[in-house]
């Protein structure tokens, strides 16, 4: 398995700058779906819009943990999560209440990560199926993962 599967999404993009940004974006995709829609599962895709905002929620206390255990301990092992099995709670939840969740969790990790040095960047950390990468390539995995899930509320913001 890749490093980073989802670099593909970065480009030459700032890292920073897409993670600071995405909250925003989120709340104009969904500012231009109706809420009933958000619960709507176009049939080729995997989640409607609410799960895809929960799953951010719930990714970004994954990354918030990634992020500082990377920061406090000496090359550590990361744990996988199964997104699958975490989806299956999505049903009870608010679209709004994960928007929240998301963008205030997302504002304190980018803090995080604004005030890192270049050698706090370059820590290692290994993930299980992923092997070695850096705090960085966290960073940039974020960002990365959250274009994918921007392109796929964008296009069912437009349907």
């Amino acid at each position: 398995m890749e490093v980073n599967p989802y670099a593909k999404f970065v480009g030459d993009r700032d890292p920073v700058a897409v993670i600071r940004g995405t909250p925003g974006t989120v709340r104009e995709l969904l500012g231009r779906t109706p809420e009933e829609q958000t619960r709507v599962r176009a049939p080729e895709t995997k989640w409607n819009a609410r799960e895809i905002v929960c799953h951010l929620a719930d990714c970004e206390m994954v990354f918030a943990f990634r992020l500082r255990q990377t920061l406090a301990e000496d090359s550590p092992v990361l744990q996988p999560f199964d997104q699958g099995k975490w989806a299956l709670r999505y049903g009870n939840l608010d679209v709004a209440e994960a928007l929240r969740m998301f963008a205030a969790a997302r504002e304190w990790n980018v803090r995080l990560i604004e005030a890192t040095t270049s050698a706090e960047r370059a820590r290692q950390v290994t993930h299980p199926e992923r092997g070695t990468m850096t705090f960085w390539t966290i960073v940039e995995t974020m960002a990365g993962h959250d274009r994918n899930h921007l392109g796929q509320l964008d296009r069912l913001a437009a349907e």
